[in-house]
Formats: structure tokens, C-alpha cells, sequence
């Protein structure tokens, strides 16, 4: 075993592997973090405040202390569109919305609107029968499959729809290159996990003890040039709390082969909806929280975990109840499923839809953007979250997003992209989209602390993250002031952010090293802020009846 170890670490070592495992995947998933920091981070910190805690929150509870002691608030209905919700967790008890018109599990459509048994929201991505998605393909590999047959061998010349063409190609091109990129990451991180194991056990043998902490093998003393670098490489992974990390990222890569990637995988025939067409409705069930709630159910908790019971962790919004939509599943939305997912929370009362989700193809976007005129016409905010690529925004596709096919844009959209909880030039999350003029303002998004299923609390790095932060001030907002307008809350919103101290930080990358001033990576360069957003609130008037 020994020899066998001794190459396989100078197999990893000649290939340069731990330099090539990227930081984080960057997905429309939570970050997974190889490193976890989560520790470091100051506890509550999103809710903290710049100038009395010197950390860039949002000043939650110097708002409530400072500016809302006493006051009345009215509860806001704030849809979460994502994975599902666990609507049973202990911090969420009193913040989930009731349909009071749909009497629980009789199987019938008591309020006619189209769902049965929606007693707390709806399930987009589940049968009939109760079954549901929990892995789909990735939007890229449906377009290229929908148009291998139509486009492949074949030259723009030959094409009848130029554009459609030129869809193929750009999805053949990003298809063909993430395979690949799959398959040697796969390959990389298989080799490095099973050198670690193998180096986990020798230490093991050689201090006679399981799982030793990381003083124990920090002291180990021998001339033997394999121990010594199975101890080097054991103190690598967990002196850093990395191996969950590593394991994430295993996982994600085999998923992506086997079902974000594979052309022949398909779970629609699950749902049982007729997917051509793309103007159904009432298609799913009933349980919104799902095979895998966790996505959802952190972002449910950043917006609403209860602030008075000393359990886990405190929420922003205090007088607020989520309405679990499931349309995200463990690969790429779909756009029909957003659209209905939209439409279902306008018609149930929400006033605030958080939108914790993003690709990089939407062939039915026109479903979409009706979708979002409608949640306009009707008074409802949408909070999207920025994507977790690094890029600009402005000009590279990410979707949904505010800009309608005709080039118009609502005045009900907000785009949040995450910052860190570090200060100066590591303010931004080196993970996060930008852009000078898509991404409105940044939020708290790195070691969020916050909800997970079956009474489980969980620090989560993403712009997932950081677009709920800004739905919860949203929330907070037209809980004591009902009568604003969702266009007014925007506008508030964006009026009141804060310009941190930092003028320059690092340009979000994997491996930050170019420096920007701040105020160019979005469009109003400044922070969101709960305290300055209910200042700035408290000077409208309030309309007459």
C-alpha cells in the first residue's frame, strides 16, 4: 500500500491537481466551498451593521432596535421559487403561508383556482401520483439535442433560421467543452480524493487511532518520507475542513455526466404534463417540499426564520409568511415551469417573488417575460439572483433576466449580486456576476448561515443567498408600509443602498487579480440597506383612499 500511495501522490503532484480543483462550482446552486469559512465569519453577520459591528450587513437589527421598536406591521407574502421548502422546520413554524380557502389533502380544488390541495404553495416539478424530479438535464443539452437533428454537419448557408442556427452552434460549442471538462475534473478529483483516503488511512495505522483531530496529526514526527507526505496531504484536506467540500464537488460532477449532460436522460415523463405545450397549467402536486429541499429552504430561512425563538438562526423579514413554489430541480428550470411558477404566486396574493435561480439558455423566454409583465401589472417585486459565474452580465447571457425580446424592461426587477463578508478589496464574492448595467445592487452572499431540512442549520455561499437578503428587506419594507408600490419598494431599495469604504476590489474571478472600483460592477455601485431603506420610506406619504 505504501508504494501504491507514494505514486499516486506523485501522480498528483506532477499533474498540479490541487491547483487545478476550482475554488467553488459555479452554478446556479449554492457555492460549495472546498474551504470552509464559515466559522470565520462573524455570527448573524448579514444583519449586522457597517458602522456598529464593522462588517457589511444590512443593519437588520439596528433597524428594528433604532427605527421600528413599537410600530405595527402588516404580514407580506413572499413566494420562494426554488428546489421545495421544508415548511416543517422549527425556525419556519408561524412564516409559511396557508391557503385558508383550500381545505388540506380532500383531493379536490376547494378554491377553483386551478390546484388542488395547494395549502402552502405548489409543486411544478411532481406527478400526480406524488412522485418528483429531483434531477433534470441542464438547459444547454436540451437545445442541442432539440437541434442536433435539424443542424448538425450543416453551414449557416444552409440554414432557413440564422438565429436558430446560431443557437445550435453556441450550444454544441458550450455543450461539447463542459463533456469534457466533466470528465477530466472527474478524473482529477477521483485520483485526489482516493490518494487522501489512502493517505487518511496510513496516518491512521501510524498513530493507531480513527479520525485523529488535526493537532494529532500536526504532531507527528518520522523520517519517512510517505508518512510524511501522507501527513502533509491529510492536514491539506482537513486542517481546512475541506473533505465535504471535495465530496460536493465529486457528487456535482458525477451528476452533471449523468443526468446535467446525458442527452438520453429525461425525467419529464414524471411530471405526465404534455410539455409541447407551453401554455398548460395545473400540471404537478401538491408537496412543495420535494426530494431535495435544501436549496429552498436556506433561502426560505434568510428571508423568514423566526427572530424571537433563540433557535438557530434569525431571519430579516419578522412579519412575513413564504410560499413554497418547487420548479428548481437539480439541473436547470424549465421555462414553462417558471412562467406557471410566476403566474401562480401573482394569483395567490404574494407581493414579493424570489427568484434564487439562473442559466445560460431560455428557448422559451417569451413565456417567461409574460410572465413577468403580468407579476408587473399586478404589483408584484421580483428578486433575481445575479448567477455565480464570475462574469459580466451585460454582456454575457444569463437567464431569466429583465430585459424582455422587444428590449424593454419591467420596473418590478431587481438583480443582486453577493458580497463577502470580508472587508476591503475581498468585499465581492469572487463568484458573482456583475454588471454596470443589469446587476442593480449587492447583498450579503458568502457563509450565509441559515435553515436546512429536518431541523438542520447550514453556511451556504451563493448570489442564491444574497438575492433572498435583499427579499427580506423588501418584505420588511412593505410590512409597515403596505401602501408602496412594488416599483416604489424597487426604487427605495436601490435610493438607499450604501457605498462601502472600499473603492477598489478584486474583479470577481476564480482566481481574483485584476482590481475595479466597486461603482463599476453594477448599476447604482452600492449595497443594500434595511435601515437607510425604512429612512427613506418613512418619507413618502402615504396616499389617500
Amino acid at each position: 500500500m505504501v508504494s501504491l500511495l507514494a505514486g499516486a501522490m506523485m501522480a498528483s503532484a506532477s499533474l498540479g491537481f490541487a491547483e487545478s480543483i476550482p475554488k467553488h462550482i459555479l452554478s446556479k446552486k449554492p457555492l460549495v466551498v472546498f474551504q470552509d469559512t464559515t466559522k470565520k465569519a462573524p455570527k448573524n453577520w448579514f444583519n449586522l451593521d457597517p458602522a456598529v459591528d464593522k462588517v457589511q450587513g444590512v443593519s437588520t437589527e439596528k433597524t428594528y432596535k433604532e427605527l421600528l421598536k413599537g410600530k405595527k406591521s402588516e404580514a407580506v407574502v413572499v413566494a420562494v421559487i426554488d428546489s421545495g421548502v421544508d415548511i416543517e422546520h422549527e425556525d419556519l413554524k408561524g412564516k409559511v403561508w396557508k391557503n385558508e380557502k383550500e381545505i388540506p389533502n380532500n383531493g379536490i380544488d376547494d378554491d377553483k383556482n386551478g390546484y388542488i390541495d395547494d395549502t402552502s404553495g405548489w409543486n411544478f416539478i411532481g406527478g400526480k401520483d406524488g412522485k418528483n424530479i429531483n434531477q433534470d438535464t441542464y438547459e444547454v443539452t436540451r437545445v442541442y439535442k432539440m437541434l442536433k437533428s435539424k443542424y448538425e454537419g450543416k453551414t449557416e448557408a444552409d440554414a432557413t433560421d440564422k438565429a436558430e442556427f446560431k443557437m445550435f452552434q453556441k450550444a454544441k460549442e458550450i455543450y461539447e467543452a463542459k463533456t469534457q471538462e466533466f470528465v477530466g475534473q472527474k478524473l482529477m478529483v477521483e485520483n485526489f480524493y482516493n490518494t487522501y483516503k489512502n493517505s487518511l488511512k496510513l496516518v491512521e495505522g501510524y498513530l493507531s487511532k480513527e479520525k485523529p483531530t488535526e493537532a494529532e496529526v500536526e504532531a507527528i514526527k518520522s523520517e519517512d518520507q510517505v508518512v510524511l507526505g501522507a501527513k502533509s496531504m491529510v492536514l491539506r484536506v482537513i486542517g481546512n475542513g475541506s473533505e465535504s467540500g471535495i465530496k460536493s464537488y465529486l457528487d456535482y460532477l458525477k451528476d452533471g455526466l449523468e443526468y446535467g449532460y446525458n442527452l438520453d436522460f429525461d425525467p419529464r415523463k414524471i411530471v405526465g404534463d404534455n410539455y409541447e405545450d407551453k401554455n398548460e397549467k395545473g400540471y404537478g402536486n401538491s408537496d412543495v417540499k420535494g426530494a431535495d429541499a435544501k436549496h429552498g429552504t436556506h433561502v426560505a430561512g434568510i428571508i423568514a426564520a423566526n427572530r424571537a425563538n433563540e433557535l438557530g438562526m434569525k431571519g430579516i423579514a419578522e412579519n412575513v409568511r413564504i410560499m413554497a413554489i418547487r420548479a428548481v430541480p437539480n439541473g436547470d428550470e424549465r421555462d414553462k415551469d417558471i412562467a406557471n411558477a410566476i403566474r401562480y404566486a401573482v394569483d395567490n396574493g404574494a407581493k414579493v417573488i424570489n427568484m434564487s435561480f439562473g442559466k445560460s439558455f431560455s428557448p422559451e423566454k417569451k413565456l417567461v417575460d409574460e410572465a413577468v409583465r403580468y407579476a408587473e401589472s399586478k404589483g408584484v417585486l421580483l428578486i433575481h439572483a445575479a448567477g455565480n459565474d464570475g462574469k459580466n452580465i451585460d454582456t454575457e447571457d444569463n437567464f431569466p433576466n429583465r430585459k424582455f425580446l422587444d428590449n424593454k424592461e419591467p420596473a418590478n426587477w431587481l438583480e443582486v449580486g453577493a458580497l463577502s463578508w470580508k472587508s476591503g478589496d475581498e468585499l465581492v464574492a469572487n463568484f458573482s456576476n456583475y454588471g454596470k448595467k443589469s446587476v442593480d445592487l449587492f447583498a450579503p452572499g458568502v457563509d450565509i448561515y441559515s435553515t436546512t431540512p429536518d431541523q438542520g442549520y447550514e453556511g451556504m455561499s451563493g448570489t442564491s443567498m444574497a438575492a433572498p437578503v435583499a427579499s427580506g428587506v423588501a418584505a420588511l419594507l412593505l410590512s409597515y408600509y403596505p401602501h408602496l408600490t412594488a416599483a416604489q419598494v424597487r426604487e427605495i431599495l436601490i435610493k438607499s443602498t450604501v457605498k462601502p469604504q472600499a473603492n477598489e476590489v478584486y474583479k470577481p474571478a476564480e482566481e481574483p487579480s485584476e482590481k475595479v472600483k466597486f461603482s463599476e460592477l453594477s448599476i447604482t455601485g452600492g449595497i443594500i440597506n434595511a435601515y437607510e431603506a425604512i429612512r427613506l420610506a418613512d418619507k413618502i406619504k402615504i396616499p389617500k383612499r
